[in-house]
C-alpha cells in the first residue's frame, strides 16, 4: 500500500473562534464553532463552559451536532460526527510580540531549540531566545527587506537571503556578517543547506537556483534556469532506486555532499521540478493547479508541495505522473510545509495552521491569528513556532503528541 501522509480528507473541516480559550475561560464563557462539509450546508454551533469539574478541569458542552471529547487549559478536541471531522485546537503556550513591529516573513529555530532568528518588513533581522523571546542579536547589512533566514545545522551561524539579491552568512555570537554571496539578479526567495553547510543552495525571483561554496564565497553552479521565479527549494537524500543522472563535467573539489541528493524547486509557473543535485539533470516535472509556493520532503520517496490555490500535493518521486493524494483544507495559498512525525504541518495565508498525521483521527489546529497569513511554521522537540503578518511569534506546546 501507499504510505499516505494524512488521512483522506474527504470529511468536513471544523472552525472555531480564534480567541476561544480567552472567551471560554474568562469572559462570555462561550465561543462559536462551525463545520464546513463538502457538498452540504455548513453546520453552526457553540461551545459553553459550565464551570469546573471535581478534578478542576473546566466542563465544556457543545451545541447539537458537535461533541467535546477532551479539554485542557490550552487545548480542546471537538468532533462533528455528521461532517466526519475532528480537530484538536491548541492555543499558544507563549506569545512573543516584541521581536518585531511589522509582518514577520521568515523564521527558524536552531536545531537544539535554544535560539530563534526572524526577519520582518520592519527592516530588521533578529536573533532571540526561543524560551523567552528575549533579543540577543541584530543582524544588519541587507539593503532591502530580508525574505528568508535560517540556521546552519551548528545552530551558531545564520544564512539569509534578501530582496537585494544577496545571500549573507552571519555569526550568531557577535552578529557579524562573515560572507556575502553575489550573483543573483533578483530577490532571493528560499535557501537550502547541503549537509553541514560547506555548500548551500538558493532560489530566486530571477528564475535561477544556484549552488554556492561558503568558504570561498563563490557560485559553483547555476543548477537551473527556469525563466520563472523559484518560490521554494528543498533537498534530500533520494530513494536509491531513483536514477539521478550523471554529471557532464568533473565537479569541483569544492562541491561537497551533493551526491545522491534530489533538489526540489517550487516554481511560479505551476510546476514542481526535481533535479539531480550533482548531475544538474532534470528528473521530473509536475504541473499543478496553480503557482507552487513551497515544497519539502516527507521521506526519501515522497515529497509535498503547496500551491497558491491551497492544494497540497503528495508525490512519489519514482512516478510523478499522478499524485499519491491532493489535500485541500483551505483555499488560501499554502505558505509553509514541514514533515512532522508520521505526517506534515502546513500554514496558509488565511491563518490556517495544522498538523495532519496518518495515524490520528483528528487534525491538530493551531489557534492564533485571526485571518492573518502565517508565513512559516517550525517544529522543534515538543514545541511548534509560527510567525505571522500580525508581527507576532507564537509558540505552542505539543503534549502527548
Amino acid at each position: 500500500g501507499v504510505r499516505q501522509c494524512g488521512t483522506a480528507m474527504a470529511g468536513g473541516r471544523i472552525f472555531i473562534q480564534s480567541d476561544w480559550a480567552r472567551a471560554l475561560w474568562e469572559n462570555e464563557r462561550e465561543a462559536w464553532v462551525s463545520c464546513k462539509i463538502p457538498g452540504a450546508a455548513t453546520l453552526y454551533g457553540s461551545i459553553k463552559c459550565q464551570g469546573l469539574g471535581k478534578d478542576g478541569i473546566p466542563v465544556v458542552t457543545a451545541s447539537e451536532g458537535f461533541v467535546v471529547t477532551e479539554v485542557t487549559k490550552k487545548s480542546i478536541l471537538i468532533s462533528c460526527p455528521n461532517g466526519n471531522a475532528a480537530s484538536k485546537f491548541l492555543v499558544p503556550y507563549a506569545i512573543f510580540s516584541r521581536i518585531h513591529t511589522k509582518s514577520i516573513t521568515s523564521m527558524d529555530i536552531s536545531s537544539g531549540g535554544g535560539l530563534g532568528v526572524s526577519c520582518s518588513t520592519d527592516g530588521t533581522m533578529r536573533v532571540w531566545q526561543a524560551n523567552t523571546g528575549e533579543l540577543r542579536r541584530e543582524l544588519v547589512g541587507h539593503v532591502f527587506d530580508v525574505n528568508t533566514c535560517r540556521f546552519f545545522p551548528s545552530g551558531i551561524v545564520v544564512l539569509s537571503g534578501g530582496m537585494d539579491a544577496q545571500l549573507k552568512i552571519w555569526s550568531v555570537e557577535d552578529g557579524n556578517c562573515s560572507v556575502t554571496l553575489n550573483g543573483h539578479k533578483g530577490g532571493i526567495l528560499d535557501t537550502a543547506i547541503v549537509d553541514r553547510g560547506r555548500n548551500i543552495i538558493s532560489s530566486s525571483r530571477d528564475g535561477t537556483a544556484r549552488l554556492w561554496d561558503c568558504g570561498m564565497s563563490t557560485c559553483l553552479a547555476v543548477l537551473a534556469d527556469c525563466g520563472t521565479p523559484i518560490n521554494g527549494c528543498s533537498i534530500s537524500e533520494a530513494e536509491n532506486t531513483l536514477n539521478l543522472g550523471s554529471p557532464q563535467h568533473q565537479p569541483s573539489e569544492r562541491e561537497i555532499g551533493t551526491e545522491g541528493k534530489l533538489l526540489l524547486l517550487a516554481r511560479e509557473d505551476k510546476k514542481l521540478q526535481g533535479i539531480g543535485l550533482l548531475s544538474r539533470e532534470p528528473i521530473f516535472m509536475f504541473e499543478g493547479s496553480d503557482a507552487f509556493n513551497c515544497c519539502t520532503f516527507f521521506s526519501s520517496t515522497y515529497v509535498l508541495a503547496g500551491t497558491q490555490d491551497g492544494n497540497i500535493y503528495q508525490l512519489d518521486v519514482r512516478n510523478t505522473q499522478t499524485p499519491v493524494q491532493i489535500i485541500h483544507r483551505s483555499g488560501a495559498p499554502v505558505l509553509s510545509l514541514l514533515p512532522c512525525r508520521e505526517g506534515f504541518m502546513a500554514s496558509h495565508s488565511d491563518g490556517s495552521c495544522y498538523i495532519i498525521q496518518q495515524d490520528q483521527d483528528y487534525v491538530v489546529d493551531f489557534s492564533g491569528p485571526d485571518c492573518d497569513p502565517i508565513y512559516k511554521v517550525i517544529a522543534r522537540e515538543k514545541f511548534v513556532y509560527t510567525c505571522s503578518r500580525d508581527s507576532v511569534v507564537r509558540k505552542y506546546q505539543l503534549l502527548n503528541f
